[in-house]
């Protein structure tokens, strides 16, 4: 007897001939995602949204993010070159990073992009070196460390002082005075970024504060700024992505509208990406073996955490789905093919009765999922696919 199988918002009478695990991107989701963005930011004249590339690099998301307007937020090379073939304008490009390389740094002064997210001293002197070298100027944010805690896993808070990223706050006016001395270097502004997956608006007021004492040194000291950028980190439901599918960016906009005092004629950028993508990827993943412990059972999928590796990585959690099944919950380790202990999805998780050729959706993917997959084991890297793929 063939069983129903579950839609919901997955074309899945089309998965059939598509080689499991895959990332399928529901880019219905993703375009009503970026309109919300942009409605949003409507309101305030000088909002500047760059998405972090680094969430997800797939050419086709890629492009469907560069059409709807929003800039670019790299931390490499490559992905400043991904930016640029798919259509992102290089005065809507910054790039960030703790270790740029010079052939980074000599892509970025060709390509003319709009500012480097500058992060030490010595990275400062190399970037004028390199701009003298091809007699042009450099812009530049100084990425302050603002000693800020975020509400998140500890592997993905970045503005503590013991963090690697950015200027110490103290050596904040010693830097300025320094790039005063570089020819081949424009100070721009400021830039901060404290952490990922924060749902904690009150992080996010924290900063500002920060931000606005600062901005008050600055001006004691007579230094203008023209920019501000506040990095990103809005999270996501792993819990409800149906429920919750599009993260709450009034109240994330409206939040630095609020509390952050931003002088005449400043504007402000944003960096965001796992609430921009997060929500629309799935992978998707094909039952191997339904195995019966001595204790438990186990669903044995040909997904690993080669392919997705956030819950090796970070512990996290992703709603599992059998797609395949409307039968009655059972309680299931949710396990991959890999050779480490750690290649668990999910322990005692309740899947409708899970059969050898189901189709299981780990959700809320489509952020550090496809971009982070390995070929540990030998294995290929999973395909991306959008919803247009199946049409």
């Amino acid at each position: 007897m063939k069983r129903e199988l579950t839609k919901g918002r997955f074309p899945i009478e089309k998965f059939s001939g598509v080689t499991t695990p895959f990332y399928y991107y529901d880019t219905t989701l993703l375009r009503n995602t970026l309109r919300t963005i942009n409605e949003e930011c409507k309101s305030y004249d000088n909002f500047n949204v760059h998405y972090a590339v680094k969430a997800n690099a797939n050419p086709k998301v890629l492009s469907i993010i560069s059409q709807a307007g929003l800039g670019a937020d790299c931390v490499s090379g490559g992905e400043i070159r991904a930016s640029l073939k798919s259509g992102f304008p290089a005065n809507k490009i910054v790039f960030a990073g703790v270790g740029k390389s010079d052939w980074e740094i000599n892509l970025a002064l060709d390509a003319d992009i709009f500012c480097f997210n500058v992060e030490s001293v010595p990275e400062l002197e190399v970037i004028n070196e390199l701009a003298a070298a091809k007699n042009t100027v450099a812009r530049v944010c100084l990425r302050i460390n603002p000693n800020v805690g975020a509400h998140t896993h500890a592997n993905i808070t970045t503005g503590l002082a013991e963090n690697k990223f950015g200027i110490a706050m103290e050596d904040m006016l010693p830097t300025i005075e320094r790039i005063k001395e570089m020819k081949h270097i424009e100070f721009l502004g400021l830039h901060f970024h404290i952490g990922s997956q924060i749902l904690d608006m009150g992080d996010f007021e924290a900063l500002c504060n920060r931000i606005n004492e600062l901005q008050d040194l600055l001006e004691k000291h007579q230094v203008k700024v023209s920019n501000i950028n506040v990095g990103g980190g809005l999270g996501v439901s792993y819990d409800h992505p149906n429920r919750q599918p599009i993260p709450n960016f009034h109240d994330y906009f409206k939040t630095y509208a609020s509390h952050l005092r931003l002088r005449p004629g400043q504007e402000l950028h944003f960096e965001l990406g796992r609430a921009v993508v997060a929500q629309m990827g799935s992978l998707i993943t094909k039952v191997l073996y339904v195995k019966q412990g001595t204790y438990k059972q186990f669903v044995i999928v040909d997904a690993g955490m080669t392919d997705l590796i956030r819950p090796a990585l970070y512990q996290a959690y992703h709603k599992i789905e059998n797609l395949s099944s409307n039968e009655p919950a059972a309680t299931y380790d949710v396990v991959g093919p890999i050779c480490e202990s750690s290649d668990v999805f999910a322990k005692a998780v309740d899947l409708n009765t899970a059969h050898r050729g189901d189709l299981i959706a780990l959700r809320s993917a489509g952020a550090y999922g496809e971009i982070m997959a390995s070929q540990y084991n030998c294995r290929p890297l999973p395909k991306g696919y959008i919803t247009e793929d199946f049409i």
